[in-house]
């Protein structure tokens, strides 16, 4: 049988190749679900200073935006392809 391992947030226990095992700061974090690992790394992004994740919360939300952004333009280019492609 492969390795078990316990949830940091709730102690439940799952198997390898299961759930979310993460390294951060040199720590091993596991979560059984996605749903603890929200809850573990909310609390982390409450009690920080922002002092310090301001820099960085803001970098990962511009690059999620310019993402969003070239999704929304996308569909427009797709959807004259296939007009096009209609009439001809």
């Amino acid at each position: 049988m492969g390795n078990y391992f316990e949830c940091n947030t709730c102690g439940r226990p799952f198997k390898e190749g299961q759930g979310i095992i993460l390294t951060v700061a040199g720590i091993k974090l596991f979560f059984h679900s996605k749903a603890c690992a929200f809850k573990f790394f909310k609390e982390i992004m409450e009690n920080a200073d922002s002092e310090y994740l301001g820099k960085d919360v803001k970098e990962v939300y511009d690059k999620y935006q310019k993402i969003i952004e070239l999704k929304r333009r996308k569909p427009k280019k797709d959807l004259e392809r296939t007009e096009t492609t209609l009439y001809l």
